[in-house]
């Protein structure tokens, strides 16, 4: 019997933030392939089951010492203590140690569901043009009703929004590449300029050609506002703001954008500033500010999963990289957060190390603590 589900996970060198390297494989585009799952830890195998996360069911089972039993993390019976909880691997692991399934939620059942699962996300990532439900659901033995839930339990998203996704994952480090966007467009795998606009656009802000080019194109105003926590750079496009940061002034911002036009604020980015500037000074109020960031797919998820975590509370990279849906991202979650262009307004701020350091910031770990300070009610920073 252990207290994890399965072999411990390898110790962090010396340059990873204390966060462990991530094991899966990446395709050439950069997108994580799905092989075999990740191992998970128990701090995060109790959060899923506090959560009862359907994403993990078939990762590990809970066996609860107290009942005898042992369940799926998603068992909508009542939570047991964290001191009578063991998490295996497998219910063939937790049925040697003398514990039985549950009969209500039927853990044993999932090994056919997993496997159909892991082979419709490989199908996905292997397909030139994304395949149909019908398609995929004959493939792995189902109904396409009865898939399609069961795809979208698992995951969190439709087969066609996961297909969208790793697309636009693949335009994005394509775009990183090549040296012109339709070979990008190509490269990622739409049938044309059409399609990847539709699809891309919406997630890259700026044009894809912009996004690529240093903001050719792109007009960003900029201004420089004073808060308790140090001069305050905010820019933005006409979709919304690109940047938001502490000790930055335009020559940092022609730096980041050379191919833009900078120019000086107007009446209209001043409303944002004021907003922005009220959200630093008391930080963990909702907003609908809008932003003009790029980010693949999972850093998306990463960021909006900050956005979830209680004001003033913490969580840790591997948490969050199971939150988003990749199980052993920490590393990856790690770098979503470091690429985060609007300080503040997507709270990484409240991202923390494993060992429950808060490791590191951007924009420089006084004020991240400060941030968490003013966000818990602590306004007293001396």
């Amino acid at each position: 019997m252990i207290d994890i589900c399965t072999q411990a996970r390898p110790a962090p060198d010396a340059e990873s933030d204390g966060i462990a390297a991530p094991r899966t494989s990446r395709d050439k585009a950069g997108v994580i392939t799905p092989d075999s799952p990740e191992p998970v830890d128990a701090e995060i195998a109790w959060d899923a089951v506090l959560r009862r996360d359907r994403a993990y069911d078939g990762r590990f089972v809970t066996g609860v010492l107290t009942t005898g039993i042992y369940c799926r993390p998603s068992c909508a019976a009542r939570h047991p203590r964290r001191e009578n909880v063991r998490f295996f691997a497998t219910g063939a692991e937790a049925a040697e140690s003398g514990l039985r399934a549950c009969r209500r939620c039927k853990p044993d059942d999932l090994a056919r569901d997993s496997a159909a699962i892991r082979r419709a996300l490989e199908l996905i990532a292997a397909a030139e043009t994304p395949p149909s439900l019908d398609a995929l659901a004959g493939a792995v033995g189902y109904s396409p009703f009865h898939f399609h839930r069961l795809f979208r339990r698992a995951t969190g998203v439709t087969p066609a929004d996961y297909a969208r996704a790793l697309r636009a994952e693949r335009a994005q480090a394509a775009l990183a590449g090549e040296a012109r966007v339709t070979d990008a467009i190509y490269e990622a795998g739409y049938s044309g300029p059409s399609r990847f606009y539709a699809d891309a656009g919406p997630r890259l802000g700026m044009k894809p050609s912009a996004w690529r080019d240093g903001g050719r194109g792109v007009t960003i105003r900029w201004t420089v506002a004073a808060t308790a926590l140090g001069p305050m750079l905010l820019a933005a496009t006409d979709k919304g703001i690109c940047r938001l940061a502490f000790e930055e002034d335009d020559a940092a911002l022609r730096a980041r954008f050379p191919n833009a036009t900078i120019a000086p604020g107007d009446a209209a980015l001043a409303r944002l500033v004021s907003a922005a500037v009220a959200l630093v000074e008391q930080p963990g109020q909702a907003h609908d500010l809008p932003l003009d960031v790029a980010g693949t797919a999972f850093q998306q998820a990463v960021w909006r999963e900050l956005s979830r975590v209680p004001p003033g509370e913490t969580v840790s990279y591997a948490v969050l990289a199971a939150r988003a849906g990749k199980p052993g991202a920490a590393r990856a979650a790690g770098t979503a957060c470091g690429a985060n262009q609007v300080a503040v307004l997507i709270p990484c701020h409240r991202a923390k190390r494993g060992d429950g350091s808060l490791g590191g910031y951007a924009w420089g770990l006084d004020r991240k603590v400060a941030l968490l300070r003013r966000e818990g009610g602590e306004l007293d920073l001396g």
